[in-house]
């Protein structure tokens, strides 16, 4: 684990996280982490390949800070969609609120990355007086994006150029328009549906399918992934988030569960 680690808890954030500090921009990183982590970063806004955001420094007034973020063309999310529409496992994964590990991959195939891939993939400007770019508050803010990430991972899309419902809107079509290449007979999910039997003993039978399907159960890879997605609640008065109780609670009925299955 990284110095970066206690930042994010998921997977990607903390890929986020290690592609920054791997720009080599001195020690500006640490500091950010530190403002990050004391609530310097008042509020802050997304949309594709931007990001607006207020730092409280040194002075009343808190500094403005922007984050451009490169995107992908039109062909270049295209070769994305159709790498993604292949693998329907990934779409449901994502669905769930997880950013599945191969995911990666998926961009590699296409040639791309989902990450940036070097500081000039990013651009970044801030109010305060410091010369250096990224100060230290555009640091704090890409640690809070890391833990945005955590919540919602359909963020590092829209930062790379495609908002969520259109993303999943383009993989709907995709998939939809490829059904009659990979059946010729035109059934979705590799199942066919076969006209009902004649004989009504055999209606509730399982069938060739169905006795060969295994189970395989397993604690989810990312704990309590919907809480996460929520991320924090605005009307909530106590310092420890409800979703800090209910994860335990999570975790109580996975691990019981999971031992009540060891019985059978």
């Amino acid at each position: 684990m990284g110095p970066n680690s206690d930042m994010s808890e998921t997977w990607w954030g903390q890929r986020w996280n290690r592609v920054l500090e791997s720009f080599g921009w001195g020690n500006r990183p640490a500091r950010g982490r530190s403002d990050a982590r004391a609530g310097h970063v008042l509020g802050w806004r997304t949309a594709p390949g931007l990001v607006t955001a207020h730092v409280q420094g040194s002075q009343r007034i808190p500094y403005k800070v922007t984050i451009k973020i490169k995107t992908l063309s039109g062909g270049e999310w295209d070769r994305v969609i159709t790498a993604l529409a292949g693998r329907a496992i990934l779409v449901a994964r994502l669905l769930a609120g997880e950013m599945p590990q191969d995911i990666e991959e998926v961009f590699a195939e296409a040639k791309l990355s989902l990450f940036p891939a070097a500081s000039r993939d990013i651009e970044t400007t801030c109010s305060c007086p410091d010369r250096a770019n990224p100060c230290k508050h555009i640091a704090a803010v890409y640690y809070v994006l890391g833990r945005r990430f955590d919540a919602d991972p359909f963020l590092l899309f829209q930062l790379r150029g495609k908002e969520r419902e259109e993303l999943l809107q383009d993989l709907q079509g995709r998939r939809a328009g490829g059904l009659p290449e990979d059946r010729p007979d035109g059934a979705a999910g590799g199942f066919v549906c076969d006209a009902l039997t004649a004989d009504p003993e055999l209606f509730w039978s399982t069938g060739p399918l169905l006795s060969r399907l295994e189970l395989h159960f397993a604690p989810p890879g990312t704990a309590a992934a919907l809480l996460k997605r929520l991320g924090p609640l605005p009307w909530w008065w106590n310092r420890v988030e409800p979703q800090e109780w209910l994860a335990e609670c999570y975790q109580t009925v996975t691990e019981r569960a999971l031992a009540d299955l060891d019985k059978l």
